[in-house]
């Protein structure tokens, strides 16, 4: 009896620890798709097999950047050297369309082997274990994570430190880190401040925060735009999409909108043009700026 119990005991305390133990995964298929979001428990590249993007030409008032951000891919893409590049700023004026766009432009010209794989902020600490399977594929990767930003007591941050710049094995040859935030040091400014306030070593601590950021070669600023940049784009959706309206009473329409929303960006001008469109019984195909 007693003997029964103590087997029945270890084997509860073996699938306890069978359940505990990591999952081994298959390696990944990187052909099975041109865009994949990184999923964990278990560790998973998910084949994304259509990718919503925006017409790059539809991105407007945002040419600097653009450009620069598509040399550097195109670098990428061609085998050179690139850097990893921070989009910060402004909501809604296009800069994870302008990560997406750029992928699928680049790839029409018959660069294949370039794919995109999405990580959601919370899974930045598995990293390392996404970089041990890229590391095994030929294919060159933009590695992307939109709306990045950390915390205060958010020490996840020392993690993408190591990866993109610092680390023992550092990034593979084949992976460029791209992030979206609205953050330009990609954490709250007050956290900042109460680190100089609290710290023995002001300096030293901020420091530590601050160079997350420093990691990435490109920083790219998306501010907000003017009130004849937004009018720019609602005239650029009306031609992409064929809508035939009074130009004068859709800007002023359109002004309203801005005004109702008490900002004026790329993505109040996708909805204003949902907006119309369902009013004149237009269907669209949905490229919304992020």
């Amino acid at each position: 009896m007693i003997r029964n119990e103590q087997n029945d005991m270890l084997t509860r305390i073996a699938e306890a620890l069978e359940r505990l133990a990591p999952r081994k995964v298959a390696p990944p298929d990187f052909d099975a798709s041109n865009a994949f979001v990184w999923n964990v428990a278990p560790d998973q590249l998910v084949p994304i097999l259509s990718v919503k993007h925006v017409d790059i030409n539809l991105l407007q008032a945002i040419d600097r950047v653009r450009d620069i951000l598509w040399q550097n891919t195109q670098q990428f893409a061609d085998g050179f050297p690139a850097n990893n590049a921070l989009l910060w700023g402004a909501r809604g004026m296009g800069k994870s369309s302008l990560v997406k766009a750029l992928h699928a432009k680049i790839r029409t010209q018959d660069k294949a082997s370039l794919a995109l794989i999405e990580i959601h902020r919370e899974d930045i600490p598995s990293l390392p274990r996404l970089l041990d399977h890229i590391r095994n594929t030929s294919r060159r990767v933009i590695l992307f994570c939109d709306d990045l930003s950390f915390d205060e007591n958010d020490s996840s941050y020392k993690s993408l430190k190591a990866v993109l710049e610092g680390g023992i094995e550092g990034r593979p040859e084949n992976v460029i880190f791209y992030a979206t935030s609205n953050r330009r040091h990609l954490m709250p400014r007050d956290m900042i401040e109460n680190e100089r306030a609290a710290s023995l070593a002001p300096a030293e601590s901020v420091e530590e925060k601050v160079s997350l950021s420093d990691r990435f070669g490109l920083w790219l600023g998306f501010h907000s735009c003017s009130q004849e940049d937004y009018l720019s784009m609602v005239e650029g959706y009306l031609k992409f999409y064929k809508i035939d309206v009074d130009k004068e009473i859709t800007q002023t329409q359109a002004l309203e909108w801005a005004r109702t929303r008490g900002a004026r960006s790329g993505r109040v001008a996708w909805q204003f043009i949902q907006d119309l469109a369902g009013r004149h019984q237009i269907n669209l195909q949905d490229t919304s700026q992020d």
